[in-house]
């Protein structure tokens, strides 16, 4: 009797463990990274009929709606991110310091016909889905000058690359041509938001709808927020995949991750590049046309480097809402941070700047400690110290903060920076045209070459002071490329033994070192 028992204890573990099993090989989305990769790689074989090339592109958001009766409580989440896309969509532009001309081309790209049949539905205090997204899916060329791409345009993309991905989306980088990578985001079927969601709903179709809309919502505030430090949206295409209809995939401009150890390996100069590029991104989120817009995951894993240039690549978190607030309560505008919080002060029942300051103390936290002060220009750094305190302790906002950092590069492109030039050098320096020393090298930090010291200078000038300030250095050779600032790049080398003729360089020789 006791056996019986234990062999039918047994048989139930059994099935129970095959059952589980099965579920999870059935469920779409469980696969493989290198299994995703493969179906994106052959996406062309399910995807659906495109529109003709001269037809507007839309949003395809008229599917993304949950099914009639099912999960009350994912229906209404599903429903809230598809009011949030619609309320960004036709949120009205900011008008402030435009012209008439301006407000006129602004009011026309509104489509307020449309506004007014959106707000219709509210008033008759009935939520028509079918006819919302309708609304929704108004034509890009309605925000945006260029054509975009779609499905036609990655049939047959090239060198399918996995990058990485977060709590929803997957991304990869694919070629179009030899010559044009493009990265693709979409919902990542074994990510953290699908995985807990068919795991409380058991209901892989509309917990894929659920995190489709941070796609959605992310390409239609790149169409709506367009600027240098946002990434560029190309275009998206909608095709059926891994027994869902409609997913959506996203096509960006493509950028490399930033990787702050690096960064901090870089000449000064890059990383006030990068600090500034920052800067005009919040400066432009803080006045945009939907208002002022904070990132609420704020982190630098969020950013990527195209040409050395800082872009925005998350928008899925960005958000205009500001906290509400009552003046009897100073705990309804308390910011907190790990190192210090902040309390802002109500005004008109909602915390009084919050979201442009969240933004500037992040930037602060992330970036400016780290990046701005190390190995500038002596003669900047009581600027730089000081533009790093007051984001520190939010006494200035964007818009102070940016008038300083444009003064700091106003002072460094122009040589501003510099000391007085006319004393003399300990040393001369023999002026030798269209030759180069290609051996002889040095290292030194920070610099363009890891194996070599490369550095951008202003002037002659400059490079002699730097050469005169390292041990080593007997010569130099003036390079014909600059840096983003105009700045020369300068080869600083130990001696001129290895010279020979490289038309469009100069070289300079201490007198005394050896020459041949």
């Amino acid at each position: 009797m006791k056996r019986r028992k234990m062999v039918v204890a047994a048989g139930f573990c059994l099935s129970f463990l095959m059952g589980t099993l099965m579920n999870l090989l059935f469920i779409p989305g469980f696969e493989h990274h290198g299994e995703r990769v493969h179906r994106h790689h052959q996406h062309e074989k399910r995807q659906q009929p495109q529109p003709d090339a001269d037809s507007p592109a839309r949003l395809q958001i008229e599917d993304q709606t949950p099914s009639v009766g099912r999960l009350p409580e994912l229906q209404r989440q599903i429903r809230e991110r598809l009011d949030e896309v619609l309320r960004y969509r036709q949120r009205r532009a900011h008008w402030v310091g435009t012209g008439a001309l301006e407000r006129r081309r602004l009011m026309d790209l509104e489509q307020r016909g449309e506004w007014e049949s959106y707000k219709g539905i509210e008033k008759n205090n009935h939520y028509d889905q079918s006819r919302a997204v309708s609304i929704a899916t108004k034509s890009h060329r309605e925000f945006t000058r260029e054509s975009l791409l779609g499905c036609g345009s990655i049939d047959n993309v090239t060198n399918v690359q996995y990058l990485g991905s977060g709590y929803t989306k997957a991304v990869y980088k694919a070629a179009l041509n030899s010559s044009f990578s493009v990265a693709l985001k979409s919902v990542d079927f074994g990510g953290h938001d699908m995985e807990n969601c068919v795991k409380k709903y058991a209901s892989s179709t509309d917990c894929y709808k659920l995190a489709s809309f941070k796609i959605v919502k992310e390409m239609t505030l790149m169409e709506r927020l367009q600027h240098p430090n946002i990434l560029k949206l190309y275009g998206y295409c909608y095709q059926d995949s891994n027994d869902i209809k409609d997913t959506v995939t996203a096509i960006t401009e493509l950028g490399s991750p930033l990787e702050m150890i690096t960064l901090l390996q870089t000449p000064w100069d890059e990383r006030f590049r990068i600090c500034l590029s920052l800067m005009r991104l919040l400066y432009y989120l803080s006045h945009s046309p939907l208002g002022s817009v904070t990132l609420l995951d704020f982190r630098p894993r969020q950013f990527v480097l195209v040409g050395g240039v800082l872009k925005v690549t998350d928008l899925d978190d960005a958000s205009v809402e500001e906290t509400p607030c009552s003046p009897s309560s100073p705990s309804d505008c308390l910011m907190e941070f790990p190192a210090r919080n902040f309390t802002l002060p109500c005004h008109k029942g909602r915390c009084q700047g919050i979201n442009e300051k969240r933004n500037l103390y992040n930037a602060y936290r992330f970036f400016f400690t780290y990046l701005l002060p190390h190995s500038a220009p002596s003669a900047l750094r009581p600027l730089l110290d000081k533009i790093v305190n007051s984001t520190g302790e939010l006494i200035w906002g964007t818009d102070e903060t940016l008038v300083h950092l444009e003064k700091v590069l106003d002072i460094y492109r122009n040589g501003h920076y510099l000391k007085n030039n006319t004393q003399a050098y300990r040393t001369e320096y023999k002026r030798v045209l269209d030759a180069s020393i290609s051996a002889e090298n040095y290292r030194c930090w920070p610099s363009y070459q890891h194996d070599g010291c490369l550095l951008s200078v202003f002037s002659v000038h400059e490079a002699i002071d730097v050469c005169e300030s390292h041990v080593q250095c007997r010569a130099f050779v003036l390079t014909n490329q600059s840096t983003w600032t105009g700045h020369q790049l300068v080869l600083f080398k130990t001696g001129a033994s290895s010279m020979s003729a490289a038309p469009g360089k100069l070289s300079y020789i201490r007198l005394g070192a050896a020459e041949s």
